[in-house]
């Protein structure tokens, strides 16, 4: 498989309600000490290494789905976002139903280099389920080949593909790179 036969999925449909339980502040528009939006950041470096990324949102999140828009992504909205991470999973799934594999990353995980994103494609490449890690921790983002597309459009609810993930050991690209395994969860994180 070529890389240009791979999309690349931004989840950034979620609430972040660690970040603020008051639901003013989205976490994803929260600026980094470099003054760039959370999920722009993540968009940024996944759009390099990538031709395709689409990028799902909730509804009502026009601020951010202009941001991701000019970062390079294809922006859906997810009507059941609150349904959870599966449900908009399966749903960013079922938009790109056509490629022949998936890089999934997070929107709240805005340090994952290019390059590692590079990694991750290349693997995929030869392997159809693979998982960034560093230190020995799996993180993300995570790739998926066609032969689990009937899992991924069958995912509902909170799990994401954490069950898919379970079941079958993936090929882990082992790097370097601290941002396979840091989100911002609250605003220290920032």
């Amino acid at each position: 498989m070529a890389a240009d036969q791979i999309v690349g999925v931004l989840l950034a449909a979620g609430r972040g309600k660690r970040f603020d339980p008051s639901g003013q502040q989205d976490k994803l528009l929260a600026r980094l000490p470099s003054g760039i939006p959370v999920a722009v950041a993540a968009a940024t470096n996944l759009c390099a290494a990538l031709d395709r990324v689409v990028a799902v949102v909730r509804p009502n999140a026009d601020e951010l789905a202009a941001e991701l828009r000019n970062a390079g992504c294809e922006v859906i909205i997810c009507a059941d976002a609150d349904m959870g991470m599966g449900t908009v999973l399966g749903y960013a799934i079922r938009h790109c139903a056509d490629a022949e594999a998936w890089v999934v990353a997070l929107g709240d995980m805005p340090f994952i280099t290019a390059a590692t994103y590079a990694g991750v494609i290349r693997a995929l490449c030869e392997h159809d389920l693979v998982a960034a890690e560093c230190c020995d921790k799996r993180g993300h983002p995570v790739g998926f080949g066609r032969r689990y597309l009937p899992q991924l459009l069958g995912l509902n609810g909170e799990l994401g593909a954490r069950e898919l993930l379970a079941q079958a050991a993936p090929y882990l690209v082992n790097t370097a790179d601290p941002g396979v395994v840091s989100d911002i969860d609250t605003k220290a994180d920032l």
